[in-house]
């Protein structure tokens, strides 16, 4: 059974933004300049500046619209100048292990929206109005995170969260669809895809996946394991979990300049930690980091076919910027986007170049859906 409500539309943000944009086809060293800490990163081959222009974005409700409410369609309006009309709904699919909400907007070819670990369909408020013209774009809160109600002892690993993603995709008949993942819903992404070539499943098209989890990356793997166990997840619940005023101090980590930090950021993720024991689904998660990383390492020589597109931030705390190569030269045909200056959140901290970016790769005749790929049904 699925319901669904409507999401209203917002006005664009007051955040600015600055920095450079890099699109690159290959990683390439660049000069260190003097006093920069040693490190190679991408070399910008097509420089592109940051746009000025205020993002639109949706706006959230604090709390989500009655699910047992009919939903009644409002007319579509434009958002911004130039950008068709689209109307984003609140949907939500009963589950085996829960209840999913997500959102939904737009026309075209699926794009399936998969948030990181303490995010949610909030974190692409910037995202869905650039993509709708474009895409059918369904924004997903994943079992026992932002508002998606799970069932007690759900499994957390990748695995479990991907098979997930594709009974979603089974339940709305989604015949073929794109793929969006970041940070561990990249990891998801990833699995997702291991899934659908160990099955020939050809669904899957191109995959795009957003300062991922993987195991060429340091950041995390001491940590994670640390706060998955018994004393480690203790110490959490009684600091982190308690202490509100922590909140912009794990925020602030994520970005590259937290000048850039958009002013509905805290309280929105705050949501699901509040009204969905957000902080005990991340626990669960870390839980199975280590075997997590183990298991997406087998399943990415089998994901190489996959048209790709990498994004990431050089100033990424999360999820190392040097993992990108050696994760890039696991594809056959991948282009990698940097953004220099950026943390962890580029739909966030750069939105409109990360949109710009990704339509590029959507709608590129240099990245089509390969014809092996195509399902034969629309």
């Amino acid at each position: 059974m699925e319901e669904i409500s409507e999401v209203p539309e917002g006005r664009p943000s007051s955040h600015a933004h600055t920095g450079v944009a890099a699109l690159t086809n290959c990683c390439r060293v660049r000069s260190k300049k003097e006093g920069e800490p040693g490190g190679s990163s991408p070399k910008a081959i097509e420089a592109i500046s940051l746009i000025k222009t205020q993002p639109v974005r949706i706006s959230l409700p604090i709390e989500t619209q009655n699910p047992g409410e009919k939903f009644i369609p409002a007319a579509e309006r434009p958002t911004s100048p130039g950008t068709a009309g689209f109307r984003v709904e609140e949907h939500w699919l009963e589950l085996a292990d829960g209840r999913m909400r997500y959102l939904k907007a737009g026309s075209g070819r699926a794009l399936i929206l998969i948030h990181g670990m303490m995010g949610y369909s909030f974190s692409w408020r910037f995202t869905i109005p650039a993509l709708a013209p474009h895409a059918t774009v369904y924004a997903i809160d994943n079992l026992g995170a932002g508002l998606s109600p799970a069932t007690e002892g759900m499994g957390c690993t990748v695995r479990a969260t991907a098979e997930r993603v594709l009974q979603f995709a089974d339940a709305l008949g989604i015949t073929d669809f794109d793929l969006l993942g970041t940070s561990h819903g990249g990891g998801v992404a990833i699995m997702v895809a291991a899934l659908c070539a160990e099955r020939k499943d050809a669904r899957l098209q191109r995959l795009v996946l957003v300062a991922p989890v993987n195991p060429w990356s340091p950041h995390g793997k001491r940590f994670a394991p640390f706060l998955g166990s018994a004393f480690g997840s203790l110490l959490f619940r009684n600091t982190i979990e308690r202490w509100r005023s922590l909140d912009y101090l794990w925020l602030r980590r994520l970005f590259g300049d937290g000048a850039r930090i958009p002013p509905d950021s805290l309280a929105g993720y705050r949501i699901p930690v509040q009204n969905n024991h957000g902080f005990r689904h991340a626990s669960h998660i870390v839980r199975a980091w280590t075997a997590d990383l183990a298991e997406l390492e087998r399943g990415l020589p089998k994901i190489r076919d996959y048209p790709t597109l990498l994004v990431w931030g050089t100033k990424d705390r999360a999820v190392d910027f040097h993992s990108a190569e050696p994760l890039r030269q696991n594809f056959r045909d991948a282009r990698l986007v940097a953004f220099e200056g950026v943390g962890h959140l580029p739909y966030e901290e750069a939105p409109e170049d990360f949109n710009r970016a990704l339509i590029d790769f959507l709608t590129s005749s240099q990245f089509p859906v390969p014809s092996s790929q195509k399902t034969g049904f629309d």
